[in-house]
């Protein structure tokens, strides 16, 4: 029988490893996957994510730690990208409203710069990043997306970040009201895992 491919995230999370061990048991139940945050993460030098692009951030931040580990090291960076803001939050979603707002702050502020603005102007997409990398070398780098409209106001209670104002024309929901199977087989970040996931098992 194979070995499970050991593969850690460069995070001490928990949340985003629950998140991409659902993500694996949803779209690949019978892969032979091992998905374990970076042992002793907050203890190692960090790495700053100002690059301009989320692929730049995801291979950065995967070669960083992999330098740091032995195994296969997994870094992802998302965010969501309205063209008619110029691209914004992109890259800085995380932090559009200050580096210690909370998600409904950056969704007010974005709901704010979009105020008065209808049909096209309201476009959107969310962004999905993944690099693998190991001792310094990058393996892998793909990329996810899926395309939206941005509401009024925040609808449903489920999901996180921009999901309750990011509605998803195919199921008529904003992603706060999709169950999480639906999310899986929908998002930008199940679409990217997906691509890693056919990656590591022809790999």
């Amino acid at each position: 029988m194979r070995a499970p491919v050991e593969v850690y995230l460069a995070s001490s999370n928990p949340g985003k490893l629950g998140e991409f061990r659902a993500l694996a048991r949803s779209l690949a139940p019978s892969a032979m996957l091992r998905l374990e945050l970076q042992p002793a993460f907050d203890s190692l030098p960090g790495f700053e994510e100002n690059a301009p692009t989320f692929a730049e951030n995801a291979a950065g931040k995967a070669l960083h730690y992999s330098r740091l580990h032995d195994g296969l090291v997994l870094a992802d960076d998302s965010g969501l990208v309205v063209p008619a803001l110029g691209g914004a939050p992109g890259v800085l979603s995380a932090r559009y409203a200050g580096p210690s707002a909370t998600s409904a702050k950056r969704m007010a502020k974005l709901l704010d710069e979009l105020r008065g603005q209808t049909g096209q102007k309201r476009r959107a997409y969310f962004v999905c990043a993944i690099a693998l990398a190991q001792r310094g070398r990058a393996t892998a780098v793909v990329t996810g997306r899926v395309d939206g409209q941005i509401l009024q106001a925040p609808v449903g209670t489920g999901g996180f970040g921009y999901d309750p104002i990011f509605y998803f024309p195919p199921l008529h929901q904003s992603f706060a009201e999709l169950s999480p199977e639906e999310k899986n087989a929908h998002s930008h970040r199940g679409k990217a895992f997906r691509r890693v996931l056919g990656f590591l098992q022809n790999g």
